[in-house]
């Protein structure tokens, strides 16, 4: 029988907009924090490093087009569809980028996304990183199911998502248009009231 009820949202629409984007504490002295127009610097940078290109697609030719994509984060928030945060030392300069894109309030879901400059890389940032984003984003926005996906030639992120949790759901064949052609994709998902020790 087909109930008549309609589904209540997961997280009523306005529960990110009506709040200001929180900054979030890291271990080590770092913080996730919104990106401000003083970062547009290290967007370009990000954009000219060939494995945030290659792996995220990302390309930012010039300070304004990366302010324009900073005011774009911003308004993502407010909308209610994304919430990207800079990792960086409080006060400092921005060394990576976290993030949840495609929110769905009403389903209860969003992907994880990520990317380090070469400095930052290799001492387990991406890794608390994601954890923080995905408690923040579970515990206290109160979705449901996170994803994170990433290219099967990329076992670096498969690494991350399963160290911050994320369970291996399995491959999306064709998912992605790369520079090289379209790559095959690792799923990895978490959903609310898995085991809080990766978190």
């Amino acid at each position: 029988m087909i109930s008549s009820t309609p589904v209540p949202p997961v997280v009523p629409a306005g529960r990110m907009a009506r709040d200001g984007q929180p900054v979030l504490d890291l271990p080590n002295g770092l913080e996730l924090r919104p990106w401000s127009r003083e970062d547009a610097d290290v967007l370009v940078a990000a954009g000219r490093d060939p494995a945030i290109r290659q792996w995220n697609l990302l390309v930012v030719e010039s300070g304004r087009d990366a302010r324009e994509r900073i005011e774009r984060m911003h308004g993502r928030w407010r909308a209610e569809t994304g919430a990207i945060w800079a990792i960086a030392r409080p006060g400092g300069e921005a060394t990576g980028l976290i993030g949840l894109n495609g929110i769905d309030l009403a389903g209860g879901s969003a992907e994880i996304i990520y990317w380090l400059l070469p400095a930052a890389r290799g001492g387990g940032v991406a890794v608390e990183a994601v954890r923080r984003v995905g408690r923040w984003a579970l515990e206290d926005l109160g979705l449901h199911r996170l994803r994170l996906c990433h290219s099967v030639a990329n076992p670096a992120s498969c690494r991350v998502a399963l160290k911050a949790g994320y369970a291996f759901e399995g491959v999306m064949r064709g998912a992605l248009l790369h520079a090289d052609g379209w790559h095959d994709q690792h799923l990895h998902a978490r959903i609310r009231g898995d085991a809080q020790s990766a978190l």
